[in-house]
């Protein structure tokens, strides 16, 4: 189902109304394991067996093709177990970037049913990594290297699509990723699901604006949200824990998913060997409980929408 700003405001506006039909849930997928080596072909087919019996999801998320063979890893695995892939190009550096397309470029053919979307670039828009021109040659680049009928994209933070700062791109993406994260705009457990809907309000009002209409628009996925489960993690009103994680779960990510609306979920499991993060207010973050599932694949609460 394509995302239509109109249909967003009702969801926040009346939040009691039934969808038709409910939209595809996905995770988000690191490359390792938890002692940190890379993830082989037949860890990937335990984790999507794990993500298949614990929420029904048929569709992850990658970040960098060529990162632990990724690519060349995961595809046969979600072949074996039916999945879909979104698979991602990090186009920091010119490295990264024609590292992780030839990785895409030597599977496309052979596991292109597999293949649901290729993303370039993941927040760069929000780092200040490239303006919207930029990145728009960058997907023209990929769009051209690729089987035709391969979609191709980017995945950026809401309020760099919202503020026009990624304009140039629509027309020229097969699909957005708009990533929403309510927990690190500090929001409290009770404010979580209205400041992620009106987020993802604000970034396809803006699209569609911009597209000329709904009928218009590119492809359009909630490209990442979610809560961090351990006690402590917290970013001001935002407090870390599991029955905040599960609240948002249920009454944000579930809530959108059940208005027709496609949105992948960060991340499917813990990654404990994840070194902390610095955020915009200086402090260390810790990255390593975000998952809905814990390192070895067991789910922290129902994943079930």
């Amino acid at each position: 189902m394509r995302f239509s700003a109109a249909a967003v405001t009702a969801l926040a506006a009346a939040p009691a109304l039934v969808a038709a039909a409910k939209g595809t849930m996905g995770f988000s997928l690191g490359t390792k394991e938890p002692s940190g080596e890379c993830k082989t072909q037949q860890d990937y087919e335990k984790d999507f067996d794990a993500i298949s019996a614990a929420s029904g999801a048929k569709t992850v998320r990658g970040y960098a093709a060529h990162d632990c063979d990724f690519a060349k890893n995961a595809l046969p695995a979600a072949k074996a177990k039916g999945f879909q892939v979104i698979l991602g190009i990090w186009p920091d550096v010119q490295e990264s970037f024609d590292n992780d397309l030839n990785a895409i470029k030597g599977v496309a053919s052979q596991y292109k049913d597999n293949i649901y979307a290729v993303t370039v670039g993941s927040e760069t828009l929000y780092r200040g990594n490239f303006t919207g021109e930029e990145l728009k040659d960058k997907i023209s680049t990929v769009k051209k290297a690729l089987p035709q009928g391969i979609k191709v994209g980017t995945a950026d933070s809401w309020n760099k699509i919202a503020d026009g700062t990624g304009d140039a791109i629509i027309g020229t993406a097969d699909i957005i990723l708009v990533n929403a994260f309510a927990f690190w705009q500090g929001a409290s457990k009770e404010d979580a699901t209205k400041v992620y809907l009106d987020d993802m309000y604000q970034a396809v009002a803006h699209i569609e604006k911009v597209a000329g209409g709904p009928d218009k628009i590119p492809e359009i996925w909630n490209g990442e949200t979610g809560w961090p489960t351990a006690v402590g993690t917290d970013y001001e009103d935002a407090k870390g824990g599991l029955e905040n994680a599960e609240y948002f779960y249920k009454h944000g990510f579930c809530t959108l998913l059940a208005y027709g609306f496609n949105a992948f979920y960060f991340e499917a499991f813990d990654e404990p060997w994840k070194p902390a993060s610095i955020g915009d207010n200086g402090k260390a973050a810790d990255e390593t409980t975000w998952g809905a599932m814990t390192a070895d694949r067991k789910p922290k609460h129902s994943l079930k929408c």
